[in-house]
């Protein structure tokens, strides 16, 4: 980063009473999601498309091969199927508590032929896609393709309550400009052939946590990803039904239990103060949000991962 630039950055932390400086920059940077394989067919918010080069590292430096890659916040899910799918995990286990997109992962890992027939059979237009939303679906396939279509017709993918479907769109496509039948049915069918490699569960990420820290030796991976709320930070109530979540006690289990993780965060003030005081190693990752300024993200692991 360029001297002023760097002093202008450092001025602005300050000012918001963010220390972003304490915590060196990754020398990975974030990618551009399009040199990156696209493997989720949910276009999620906050999704970690461009965290991938940083994966690779992390589970490619693991002492033994990762045997389980556990990802508690699924959302769109990236993490797990680039885990499996580039073997870096022989297994991985996604939840998530959002009924709708469980909805969807139940449907894609259980139910592909039928999800993926309903996927080519549907053109939208906002007469078609606003009376899906108004259903209620009779079985988890109807439910599955509800949420896949909510999720690429509305604007940013967001399911929250009060989402908004996409008006302008790419190229001027409006509410179709996301939705591609055959990109989003290759991408169901490669699901499809790990499917018995990926298990899925409607639960409470940080249930699933406590359960998987209480084995001994479990020689599991952890990817975390948890709504934003920290620092009352408000992304999180506005893009997930499901944004409650105790910051400290996440910290605090990982850190008692010794496993292997990889964690990102926001960089507000509490979640550096709980990186210092469980002695945690971050990185900062620039990154441009929707309003094109560069802002700093966390990649949080228990030791030196990417800047030894």
């Amino acid at each position: 980063m360029e001297p002023a630039k760097k002093q202008a950055f450092q001025t602005e932390d300050l000012l918001c009473g963010v220390d972003y400086a304490a915590f060196p920059v990754s020398p990975i940077p974030a990618v551009n999601v399009a040199t990156v394989p696209q493997r989720s067919p949910l276009r999620y918010p906050g999704g970690k498309t461009w965290l991938i080069p940083h994966i690779r590292k992390w589970l490619g430096t693991a002492k033994q091969p990762v045997r389980l890659l556990v990802e508690p916040f699924a959302g769109g899910g990236i993490v797990s199927l680039t885990a499996v799918m580039e073997n870096m995990a022989d297994r991985s286990i996604m939840a998530e508590l959002d009924h709708d997109v469980a909805a969807f992962w139940h449907a894609a890992l259980h139910h592909g032929p039928e999800l993926r027939r309903k996927v080519l059979g549907f053109e939208p237009t906002r007469e078609r896609v606003k009376a899906l939303a108004c259903t209620c679906p009779s079985n988890v396939v109807d439910h599955g393709f509800r949420t896949l279509v909510l999720n690429r017709t509305r604007r940013g993918g967001i399911l929250a309550a009060g989402a908004s479907l996409s008006r302008v769109g790419e190229n001027g496509k409006g509410i179709a400009s996301r939705w591609y039948p055959n990109t989003i049915v290759d991408r169901l069918s490669t699901i499809g052939k790990y499917s018995d490699q990926i298990g899925f569960c409607e639960t409470d990420g940080m249930r699933l946590l406590d359960a998987l820290l209480s084995i001994p030796a479990s020689g599991a991976a952890i990817f975390v990803d948890p709504p934003y709320t920290a620092g009352g930070k408000r992304a999180g109530k506005r893009l997930y039904a499901h944004y409650s979540l105790d910051h400290a006690k996440l910290f605090s289990m990982l850190a008692d239990s010794g496993v292997n993780f990889l964690m990102t965060y926001d960089a507000a003030p509490e979640i550096i103060s709980l990186v210092r005081e469980h002695g945690f190693t971050a990185v900062q990752v620039m990154m441009k949000n929707t309003h094109h300024d560069r802002v700093p993200e966390l990649v949080i692991t228990p030791l030196p991962v990417f800047i030894r």
